[in-house]
């Protein structure tokens, strides 16, 4: 008996479906991809991309210290003190033995104002005891005296008492006075800072005006030159 023919495979074998969906998605996934890729690349150069890009730089230069103006710089101090020919400030104190002096008491006159640091020291010793010496000759050309200091009044009275002073002296203890003739203010010694009294002396014309300003005043001589000025 003939033996079967065997049949032989057919050439159109079918590919599977899976493999042709596989692709059909892989080149969709690709194309989706690409115009990701351009959009991105067209937002990057609009002028909205931009713009986070410049708040972000205006962002550091404000977290940046500002430079230095003209009000952070140290302004200029201007020494206190009374300019000549400015009508000289009122003024009303106690005085030494009792009572009170202001400036209107001098109405007319020419008056000197000596400012002291401190009662029965030596520098304001000396210069006490020289107006003292010359109250004649002050007197004689139309100028009182007068002594100032924060010193209290029972230190005053001790002061007039111990040196047998002439000059009537007033106490400041609030500085107000002191501080309006410019004889309170910043002092130095032995490179230690303080605020205390700047040894300045005052002379008032007859007018009410500041005729002579005397800074920082070496006591020797001091009382002699104060003369000379009211006498001219």
């Amino acid at each position: 008996m003939p033996k079967p023919t065997p049949k032989k495979p057919s050439k159109k074998t079918a590919k599977p479906a899976v493999e042709k969906t596989s692709k059909v998605t892989t080149k969709a996934a690709a194309k989706t991809t690409a115009a990701k890729t351009t959009a991105v690349k067209k937002a990057a150069k609009s002028p909205a991309a931009k713009a986070p890009a410049a708040k972000t730089a205006a962002t550091k230069a404000a977290a940046k210290p500002a430079t230095k103006s003209a009000a952070t710089k140290p302004s200029a101090t201007k020494p206190a003190g009374l300019a000549e020919g400015s009508v000289a400030p009122d003024f009303k104190l106690p005085r030494d033995g009792g009572g009170e002096i202001s400036r209107a008491d001098f109405a007319g006159r020419k008056l000197v104002l000596f400012f002291y640091p401190k009662a029965n020291t030596p520098g304001c010793t000396r210069e006490a005891i020289d107006f003292t010496r010359l109250a004649a000759d002050f007197k004689a050309c139309g100028t009182a005296v007068l002594g100032v200091s924060a010193n209290s009044v029972k230190a005053q009275d001790s002061f007039r008492d111990k040196h047998q002073l002439a000059t009537p002296l007033l106490s400041d203890p609030t500085h107000a006075m002191l501080e309006a003739y410019g004889a309170w203010g910043e002092k130095s010694l032995y490179g230690r800072k303080f605020q205390g009294i700047i040894r300045t002396t005052v002379l008032i014309d007859a007018d009410g005006r500041v005729a002579r300003v005397w800074r920082n005043v070496k006591v020797d001589g001091h009382a002699d030159q104060v003369l000379a000025a009211a006498q001219s």
